[in-house]
């Protein structure tokens, strides 16, 4: 046997002995004596402390209810000042309450008023735009002149005063020292030249020489007189037939009196190409031979159809070369006839050949038998009138009308700017094109700039209506931007062909000098006097396109014709 197993042996001996005892204690009562002696002083010790915690308790039940005595009244004051309060506060709602809806009956009919009010805000501020527009219109159309529009300058007839803007040089008028002045063109003399005698003291001074030279002053007149030339014919009568004869004629010894081409001619022009009256005519023609020739209303009416009928070759030569022209200016204008309502038509080439043609329509019906719509393969230079689109091969817009309508959109759309910067870009265009020299041609480059600050310009436009629609009261700036971006290529073709001049003054020129006849007329009574005029304008432009000729002998050779494209 080991230590540690005597070691636990030891323990274990040790404990069964100490057990032992306990159970010996046990068994003779001492533990329980001891135990219920331990019992009795703890549980003595225990109700000692119980009865101690009683008493406190008792205390602190009676302090409890004391406390909540205390607090039973003291809520009770603050419940009653609380109701107090409630029944002021109850009373202030109430109060409130019946303020609340006044108020609101207050404000009910404030914001019926006002919406009443803006009703009628509404309607006056409708009302006043509706008024304001209506007086842009009739401001647009009073302001509305040649400058700003298509209606001629006869129309307006308080013209500003043109402005010289050259700068003043401080010399005078008329030709200048040292300048080769322009002398009157001296004639070859009708009569004798009459030399003048020497003055007296010369001839008597012998110290005066003659230096051979001669000093020659004329003095010219006009004169005029009848030239009459008469044919007799004897008459021969048969006396078995009854039968009377006499000698033939010459072509043109018609009547008793007959006029000759000068005659007609002078009165033809001066009624037709200078717009003298009839009754003028005849006075003035009068009082030149001293009241001898007196020519009838019939016959200086008659003129132009005799004229037209005797010039049809001529015609057919002129409307010839119209079909050969490559660029052409057209355009219309209103003609009375017998209180109708008519056309004359312009067909013009840039080089001067035109004619007149009279139409009772506009339109298609207008245009029809003539250059513009025969020659098709020519370009035509107009003013915005549709129809024209329907012929030729290319179109040049009036830029000068384009200007004026500009013009207008300034004057009645101050706020927009896209009018302003396309007013200065045309200018631009017009300059730079009067500049071009014709052999060398457009720079590329420079009506591309052009071309693309015209397209930024109308975008710009689109932009300021979409933002600011046009006043339906005047829409004429919004439709000359709709135009000039639909018809945009017939805007700047003035850019790339040098043939094309990038207005229809030519056109405009030549009808102002219909209008001044139809001014001097009124109204025409048929309208086969304003065919007639038409065709007898058209041969007098003819005539003055050579300026070695002189048009009054053409025109008194074109009468002394006896038929239509025969001279005498």
């Amino acid at each position: 046997m080991n230590d540690y197993q005597y070691e636990i042996i030891t323990t274990l001996q040790y404990r069964v002995k100490n057990l032992q005892a306990q159970v010996d204690a046990f068994k003779n009562g001492s533990k329980y004596l001891q135990m219920d002696a331990q019992y009795k002083s703890m549980l003595y010790t225990e109700e000692c402390h119980i009865h101690k915690l009683e008493v406190e308790l008792s205390k602190a039940h009676a302090q409890t209810i004391d406390v909540r005595n205390k607090w039973w009244d003291t809520i009770e004051d603050v419940y009653k000042d609380h109701q107090k309060e409630i029944a002021a506060k109850d009373a202030r709602i109430r109060a409130l309450e019946k303020r609340i809806i006044l108020v609101e009956q207050q404000r009910d009919a404030a914001l019926d008023k006002v919406a009443e009010q803006r009703r009628e805000l509404y309607e006056v501020k409708t009302e006043l735009e509706e008024e304001q527009g209506k007086n842009l219109k009739l401001t647009a159309q009073i302001n509305r002149d040649y400058e700003n529009s298509s209606k001629p300058s006869s129309q307006s007839p308080n013209h500003k005063k043109i402005s010289n803007s050259r700068e003043k040089s401080g010399r005078r008028p008329g030709g200048q020292p040292g300048h080769k002045g322009y002398g009157r063109k001296k004639q070859a003399v009708s009569e004798p030249v009459i030399m003048l005698p020497p003055p007296e003291e010369v001839l008597e001074d012998p110290d005066f020489k003659k230096t051979g030279k001669v000093i020659r002053k004329q003095m010219i007149n006009l004169r005029f007189f009848l030239d009459v030339n008469e044919y007799a014919a004897e008459v021969y009568y048969n006396s078995k037939t009854g039968e009377r004869s006499h000698a033939q004629f010459p072509e043109g010894y018609i009547n008793d009196v007959n006029y000759g081409g000068s005659v007609k001619a002078l009165a033809f022009i001066l009624n037709n190409e200078c717009c003298v009256s009839i009754d003028k005519t005849i006075k003035l023609i009068s009082d030149l031979t001293d009241g001898k020739l007196s020519i009838s209303k019939g016959m200086v009416n008659g003129l132009s159809k005799e004229f037209s009928m005797k010039t049809d070759k001529e015609k057919k030569e002129l409307f010839a070369s119209l079909m050969q022209k490559p660029v052409l200016h057209t355009d219309n204008t209103n003609a009375r006839s017998n209180g109708s309502s008519r056309f004359v038509f312009i067909v013009a080439a840039p080089d001067g050949t035109a004619q007149y043609y009279f139409r009772e329509n506009k339109g298609h019906a207008g245009i029809k038998d003539t250059p513009v719509d025969l020659n098709q393969s020519a370009i035509f230079i107009h003013d915005h009138d549709t129809t024209f689109y329907n012929y030729g091969s290319g179109h040049q817009e009036c830029i000068a009308h384009i200007l004026r309508y500009c013009k207008d959109s300034i004057q009645n759309e101050p706020d927009r700017k896209w009018n302003k910067k396309m007013y200065k870009l045309l200018r631009e265009m017009v300059h730079y094109r009067n500049g071009i020299d014709e052999t060398t041609g457009f720079d590329e480059k420079t009506v591309m700039e052009f071309e693309e600050r015209y397209d930024s310009i109308l975008e710009e436009a689109r932009e300021e209506y979409e933002y600011i629609p046009p006043s339906k009261y005047y829409r004429e700036g919004y439709n000359l931007y709709r135009r000039m971006a639909k018809y945009r290529s017939s805007h700047l073709l003035f850019l790339h062909d040098i043939r094309v001049p990038h207005n229809n003054n030519m056109a405009e020129r030549l009808l102002r000098a219909y209008k001044r006849k139809q001014h001097q007329v009124m109204s025409f009574r048929s309208d086969a006097s304003i065919d007639y005029l038409c065709q007898s304008m058209s041969m007098l432009l003819s005539l003055r396109q050579d300026p070695e000729s002189s048009v009054y002998d053409s025109v008194s050779k074109i009468f002394d014709r006896q038929k239509a494209g025969r001279s005498t």
